[in-house]
């Protein structure tokens, strides 16, 4: 059974798949167009981290940003061994409940369309496509989602 809760983005595990998705983003988007967080800057105030596990192995991350008025999903990861397993969806929708019990209104992300399996999942748990939001700019690199939580 998958669990996810609140976790330390410097567990080990959780660094590791951390680090697969960054080196990802590199190979594969050039530097002005990839939107990490650093596994520091997970741990900030305004971050909630969570892990997906199967007993003690993790298998999956994501965070919720508290941008005030909307959440922001960040560091969606899934290790390839767990895709398909719906470890992503469970991930998401404990986000989900995190930003509905923080009172936001929204919650909003930014991808990459060549990352299809993602913008399913996310099509899949009620976002839509919108525009860019906060300090993004317009990039065809980068497709912009939103779900109201209202």
């Amino acid at each position: 059974m998958i669990t996810v809760a609140k976790a330390d983005p410097h567990h080990p595990q959780a660094t590791a798949l951390l680090q697969a998705s960054h080196a990802m983003m590199v190979r594969m988007f050039p530097a002005e167009s990839n939107h990490y967080l650093s596994i520091d800057d997970l741990c900030a105030a305004r971050i909630t981290f969570f892990t997906a596990r199967i007993g003690d192995t993790v298998l999956g991350t994501g965070a919720l940003a508290d941008k005030g008025k909307y959440g922001e999903v960040k560091s969606m990861f899934v290790s390839p061994e767990a895709r398909g397993t719906g470890t992503g969806a469970a991930i998401l929708a404990t986000i989900e409940t995190e930003a509905r019990t923080g009172s936001q209104a929204y919650l909003r992300l930014e991808t990459a369309p060549e990352l299809s399996a993602a913008i399913r999942l996310y099509q899949r748990a009620g976002f839509t496509f919108r525009g860019p939001f906060g300090d993004y700019e317009n990039d065809p690199l980068s497709v912009f989602m939103e779900k109201p939580l209202a």
